[in-house]
């Protein structure tokens, strides 16, 4: 309700605002507002009350992602090595998959279907329940699912912006030492500006999974249109990331389509964790919860709001979930006072020294293990000991070396056991704790497949004579 009487009274004072600009064509048009002051008497009170409502959802959202996230993924994994094996398999032979026996299996139908189309479907049997998997078109939905999750959680987009993600989307800046940044074009959606966001390892491995899919077959992304139902009218033919084929029809994953994979893999959560009983997912759930974890590592918050498109700093407050109001306020006065002690010429445009600077100071993060993530301008806070630092991003080339490490670790933990020192132990033990888990990690990006985004150029313009 109060949305529709801020609506209303607000046209009418556009009205009188456009009366004053161009008398001539609004003036006929201006009357006094039918909705009093009074009717909006605690709009503020109401408000902070939905804002609580929503960081709660947040916060109980929160710790269960994680646990949704990693269900999505096992699902994938294991629909992609049933597909593998069944393929090799020969009709009637049986295999066992994580301790269940399957049985490759050929229908009447999928006959006729090799006859008249040379296209012979991978169904396998379930050796315990009789099921017959379609082990083709199961892992084809469980990509799907992996990669809207994924692309919502690391991107932080609306789902109408993801659905209308295409090709053309990619874009890549390289520096002035040969560096290569990939970037996510996001089309103009809810606020009708475009913007334009870093992809993070994460991101980027779901983008090109997404675009090796479409191209495994040597053909290029299908030219379809997508209907837009806020705007009611179909778009140009465009390479969409997200689509699918529907019979010999290939068609956008809809919002919906999203919304009901999120209720159904909840639906299967809730036998066994009981938190899944009460919690359901939204798409708009993992973008509150991508700029909540943006604050709260410690990115400034207007940085977040230019990441997420909002045109107002108060809109991603609201997204924060344990964003304290005590302290935006205190943050902001701080700044505010900051500002006006600040001389003029240090907002001034960079020059090539200081760029040069900037620039620099990326190269100086690169250290033996991978890279540092620490923000410009801030020296290493954790006196070099890389291993313990959680900014330390790990090559996967550089397993070899953890190893490495590890057994020298272990080695000293050996002698200081042998000598007594109980404080040398306790150390190499966080130290152990922090190089397992660091490792785990960089042995998990080695698993990715490496692909090319195949970036494409625009067609030349046609030449009017």
């Amino acid at each position: 309700m109060d949305g529709i009487v801020i609506i209303v009274r607000s046209f009418y004072f556009d009205l009188h605002t456009w009366a004053a600009d161009e008398p001539e064509i609004w003036g006929p048009w201006v009357a006094p507002c039918p909705v009093p002051p009074g009717e909006l008497r605690g709009l503020g009170k109401r408000r902070r009350r939905i804002n609580e409502r929503s960081a709660d959802r947040t916060r109980q959202r929160q710790p269960l992602m994680p646990v949704l996230v990693q269900h999505i993924e096992d699902r994938y994994e294991y629909a992609r090595a049933l597909l593998e094996r069944a393929s090799t398999a020969a009709e009637g032979d049986s295999f066992v998959l994580n301790g269940r026996t399957y049985r490759r299996v050929t229908t009447a139908h999928d006959r006729h279907r090799q006859r008249s189309r040379g296209y012979l479907p991978v169904r396998v049997a379930d050796e315990k329940t009789g099921e017959i998997i379609h082990a083709e078109a199961h892992e084809e939905q469980t990509f799907w699912e992996w990669a809207c999750i994924e692309t919502l959680r690391h991107s932080g987009v609306r789902i109408e912006e993801m659905c209308e993600l295409t090709h053309l989307s990619i874009r890549q800046y390289q520096r002035a030492n040969g560096e290569v940044i990939a970037l996510l074009v996001i089309a103009p959606s809810k606020t009708d500006r475009e913007r334009v966001i870093p992809m993070s390892a994460e991101l980027f491995h779901v983008i090109a999974s997404v675009i090796r899919r479409h191209t495994r077959s040597g053909r290029t992304i299908e030219l379809i249109k997508r209907f837009d139902y806020h705007d009611k009218v179909w778009s140009a033919p465009l390479p969409f990331l997200f689509q699918r084929q529907h019979g010999s029809t290939w068609r956008v994953i809809s919002p919906a389509t999203v919304l009901h994979q999120l209720r159904r893999r909840c639906e299967e959560l809730a036998e066994h964790h009981p938190q899944f009983r009460t919690v359901r997912f939204t798409p708009h759930d993992f973008r509150r919860i991508f700029a909540t974890e943006l604050v709260n590592s410690g990115l400034p918050i207007h940085i977040g709001a230019a990441l997420l498109g909002h045109l107002n700093i108060q809109t991603t407050r609201g997204y924060v979930a344990v964003f304290d109001e005590d302290v935006v306020r205190h943050y902001t006065a701080y700044l505010a006072n900051r500002r006006t002690l600040r001389p003029g010429d240090e907002y001034r445009l960079a020059g090539t020294e200081e760029w040069q600077e900037f620039e620099e100071h990326f190269d100086k993060r690169k250290v033996e293990l991978g890279s540092c993530g620490r923000p410009y301008g801030t020296p290493c806070q954790h006196e070099h000991a890389c291993i313990r630092c959680p900014m330390l991003n790990v090559n996967p080339t550089m397993l070899d070396r953890l190893n490495e490490i590890e057994t020298d670790l272990l080695a000293r933990r050996d002698r200081a056991e042998a000598e007594g020192w109980l404080g040398e132990i306790e150390g190499v033990d966080m130290t152990l704790t922090f190089l397992r888990a660091k490792r785990d990690e960089a042995e998990r990006q080695a698993r990715r497949p490496v692909a090319s985004l195949g970036i494409p150029s625009l067609p030349p313009r046609r030449q009017v004579i």
